[in-house]
């Protein structure tokens, strides 16, 4: 029992005291890692003025939802068909927290590209969680450096093509833009955008001139999930950008971002396995964590049980080890 009475789910589970995500193996030498994909915290990057690092907290807060799991990684995941790390796969692990100062975004953004660009180079999947949804940016540059042609899926209740704001071309409201601008990314896909966003109309259109798919909130609910996935070339590289306020408030209340209509666990995930069957997860991130927002511990639980799920399609598409 704990002080307040309550019980401990993970002394019932088993579950040992463990400061990373899942209880997985901890990476300190990125230039030595060998995994199918590793968890590492972003706390920063470039943050808007007016509200600084809200998000700094959302790395630890995903290692504290899922720690009553930790004993329970090899037990049968129903979401994946069997256990999360399947026999003769690659585990995943846990990189820790990037260091990150709190005025230089331009050293958080390099700290950011170089341990991306280290984590992929070595074969390896960077599973990026932030911080909010400036950390993209850095990540997506990095993966220019170990290849040449990526897909984007963005999962967000938001489009994020703001050219500036606030006299930042670098923030929260910019990342696909500053994505559209770099060569290896050919095909952006967007899907759960819905309600009042940062954007203008303006935004949109540019958006679509360049190429961008669109798939808001209300298209994923009347359509299906489909039609998104459709437009992912087979046998693309992808990279998963998912801002969490893309589900509905009712069980990811633990972000700025609330809207509601957004998009189930299961949708989320179907978008996740599905972009796996169409071509090969290079790269994810999780975003706009905001634990101070959280209920009852509702959105750690959906989140990290999100990021688990994606850690255990990633084994499988990587292999026997």
């Amino acid at each position: 029992m704990t002080d307040d009475n309550t019980a401990d789910l993970g002394a019932l589970f088993g579950a040992a005291d463990a400061t990373s995500f899942l209880g997985l193996e901890t990476c300190d030498d990125l230039t030595a890692i060998d995994a199918s994909s590793a968890f590492v915290g972003a706390p920063c990057a470039t943050p808007y003025g007016s509200v600084g690092a809200y998000a700094r907290n959302g790395p630890a807060s995903l290692r504290r939802a899922i720690a009553a799991l930790t004993s329970n990684v090899d037990r049968h995941n129903f979401d994946l068909g069997g256990p999360t790390f399947p026999d003769g796969c690659r585990r995943a692990v846990d990189c820790g927290d990037l260091p990150w100062h709190d005025s230089d975004f331009a050293a958080n953004r390099a700290t950011i590209r170089d341990a991306i660009a280290t984590i992929a180079g070595r074969g390896t999947v960077p599973i990026l969680i932030g911080g909010d949804d400036s950390v993209p940016i850095p990540m997506i540059e990095a993966m220019g450096q170990v290849g040449s042609a990526y897909t984007i899926l963005q999962i967000d209740a938001h489009i994020d093509w703001r050219d500036s704001h606030m006299g930042e071309t670098h923030g929260l409201s910019s990342t696909m833009r500053r994505a559209s601008e770099l060569a290896h990314i050919e095909r952006i896909i967007q899907v759960g955008a819905r309600g009042i966003g940062s954007g203008h109309s303006s935004d949109l259109e540019d958006a679509r001139a360049w190429g961008a798919h669109f798939f808001t909130g209300p298209d994923i609910h009347r359509h299906g999930l489909a039609p998104a996935l459709e437009q992912i070339p087979k046998g693309a590289k992808i990279i998963l950008c998912i801002d969490i306020d893309a589900m509905d408030p009712s069980i990811a209340p633990n972000t700025i971002g609330r809207s509601p209509g957004g998009l189930s666990y299961y949708q989320m995930l179907d978008l996740i396995s599905g972009a796996a069957a169409r071509g090969r997860i290079a790269a994810v991130d999780f975003v706009e964590i905001l634990p101070e927002a959280d209920i009852d511990g509702i959105g750690g639980l959906t989140v990290s049980r999100l990021v688990a799920a994606t850690m255990g399609l990633i084994a499988r598409q990587d292999g026997p080890a």
